[in-house]
C-alpha cells in the first residue's frame, strides 16, 4: 500500500487521536518416480488408520510439546522465536524450572504435524497448511479431528519456492528432468506433485530434505528442488547464494483460487542474493495455522496450554519488532479460521479484550470521516497497521 507523504502524515495524525480515544487495549534421493497423473492425486493422502489415541504426558507437566515444519523451515524458526521469547520474563523454581515451556518438535510441515499432536503424548500444537487440515478433516482418515483438533490463531501464508539450476528457464523446461519436491508425506511433496499434475509437467520425483536437494542440485543430480514455507526462508538464501540458481515463477490461474490458493510474488528485498533489483518472481501461497489438540477443560495439559495461549497473546507485540521474523507481522490474533473451533482460552481472551477493541474502531472510524483524506486506503488494513503501531507503542 502506498501513500504519499501528505496522505503518510494525516494517518499517523490519526493513529495519535484513535490512541488517545481508545484507552488501554491488550492485543517444512528417495527412489525416484514420475509424477502421478490426477486420477492418481487423491492417493497421496494419508492412508486410511485407526483414530490414534492420544495420552497426557507424565514427563514434565511444565513442557507443551510445538510440532513444526523441517529444521530449515520458517515455521521451525517461528517455533523457536516463541520459545525463546516466552521463556524469558518468567519466575523460576528453586532448581531453575520454569512454569512455562515451550519444546519445538521437527515435523515435515504436512498432515503428519496434525497426526502427531492427535497422537503423540508430548504434542500439544503444530504449525500446519489449512488446506492439509480440511482435507485431513474431511477425509475421516484418523477418525473426528473436527472434535480433537481446534485451532488457536490463523497465521501467515507459506509460498511455494521453486528453486532451479541455471539451465532451467521456466516450469516446462523441468519435463522429464528430477525434481524434488520435499519429504514423503510434506505439503511440498503433497502439493508439489498436485501443482505440477496441474501444470502438466512430468517429472522424475525424488523426496529428500532441503539439504540435501541443495546438494544435489550442486551436483547436478538434480535440477530444482520445492519448498513451501513462509519467505523468507533463511536457510535457503545463504544455501543459494553464489551457485547460480534462481527462483521459477509458477503461474496462477483462477482455478487455483478454487482450491484455496493465492497468488504470491517473491522480491529482491525477500532474497537479495538470488532475486535481483527491481525484479520479482511470480508463486502461490497457502494459509496456516496454529493448531492445538483439544484437551478437556479438566485435563492436566488443559491449564499448561492456556497458559501458552494467556502469555503469547498478552506478549505478542514483542514478536512485531524487527529482531523477529518478518512473518510475524502478518499474524492477526482476532482473525478467525472458518470451519474450525477455536481453543476456548484463545477465544475467551480475544472476547475480553474485544470492548475495548470496538471503542478504539468507533473513535478511528469518526476521526477519519472527519479528515479531508482523498483516496483513503483500505480502511481494515489500515486499522491493523494502526493496532501493531499502537502495541509497539505499549511494549517500549
Amino acid at each position: 500500500m502506498r501513500v504519499c507523504g501528505a496522505v503518510r502524515a494525516g494517518l499517523f495524525t490519526a493513529f495519535i487521536a484513535a490512541a488517545w480515544l481508545g484507552g488501554q487495549v491488550q492485543t517444512s534421493l528417495a527412489q525416484a518416480r514420475p509424477s502421478v497423473s490426477p486420477s492418481d492425486a487423491a492417493k497421496t493422502s494419508p492412508r486410511k488408520e485407526s483414530a490414534p489415541r492420544k495420552e497426557a504426558a507424565r514427563s514434565d507437566p511444565h513442557t507443551t510439546g510445538f510440532v513444526t515444519g523441517a529444521a530449515q523451515s520458517t515455521e521451525f524458526a517461528i517455533a523457536q522465536d516463541i520459545a525463546t521469547t516466552l521463556a524469558s520474563g518468567q519466575e523460576t523454581g528453586p532448581h531453575g524450572e520454569v512454569a512455562l515451556r515451550v519444546l519445538p518438535i521437527v515435523g515435515n510441515g504436512g498432515s503428519r504435524n496434525l497426526i502427531d499432536i492427535l497422537s503423540l503424548a508430548g504434542a500439544d500444537m503444530a504449525i500446519a497448511p489449512v488446506l492439509l487440515a480440511n482435507r485431513l478433516r474431511a477425509s475421516g482418515t484418523v477418525g473426528d479431528t473436527g472434535n480433537k483438533l481446534v485451532y488457536i490463531t490463523p497465521l501467515f501464508v507459506e509460498e511455494f519456492h521453486l528453486l532451479a539450476r541455471s539451465e532451467i528457464n521456466s516450469v516446462s523446461d523441468l519435463v522429464g528432468k528430477r525434481v524434488n519436491l520435499g519429504e514423503e508425506g510434506s505439503a511440498g511433496a503433497v502439493l508439489g506433485r498436485e501443482l505440477l499434475n496441474h501444470l502438466e509437467v512430468k517429472v522424475s520425483e525424488s523426496n529428500l530434505a532441503l539439504d540435501a536437494a541443495l546438494e544435489g542440485m550442486r551436483k547436478g543430480q538434480i535440477s530444482a528442488t520445492l519448498l513451501v514455507s513462509g519467505k523468507p526462508v533463511s536457510f535457503l538464501a545463504r544455501y543459494a547464494q553464489g551457485d547460480g540458481l534462481h527462483f521459477l515463477s509458477i503461474p496462477y490461474s483462477k482455478a487455483m483460487l478454487e482450491h484455496d490458493y493465492l497468488p504470491s510474488t517473491l522480491s529482491h528485498e525477500d532474497y537479495p542474493e538470488i532475486i535481483d533489483v527491481p525484479d520479482s518472481v511470480d508463486t502461490i501461497a497457502i494459509k496456516c495455522a496454529l493448531f492445538a489438540y483439544n484437551w478437556p477443560p479438566r485435563s492436566e495439559r488443559f491449564p499448561l496450554l492456556e497458559l501458552f495461549v494467556q502469555t503469547l497473546f498478552s506478549r505478542f507485540p514483542e514478536f512485531l519488532g524487527d529482531g523477529h521474523h518478518p512473518k510475524w507481522r502478518e499474524v492477526n490474533l482476532a482473525a478467525l479460521l472458518p470451519g474450525w473451533r477455536q481453543f476456548q482460552p484463545a477465544e475467551r481472551w480475544l472476547q475480553q479484550q474485544s470492548g475495548g477493541e470496538a471503542a478504539l474502531r468507533k473513535a478511528f472510524g469518526r476521526f477519519l470521516e472527519q479528515q479531508p483524506i482523498s483516496n483513503p486506503p483500505n480502511r481494515e488494513q489500515l486499522f491493523q497497521d494502526f493496532m501493531r503501531w499502537r502495541e509497539r507503542q505499549q511494549g517500549r
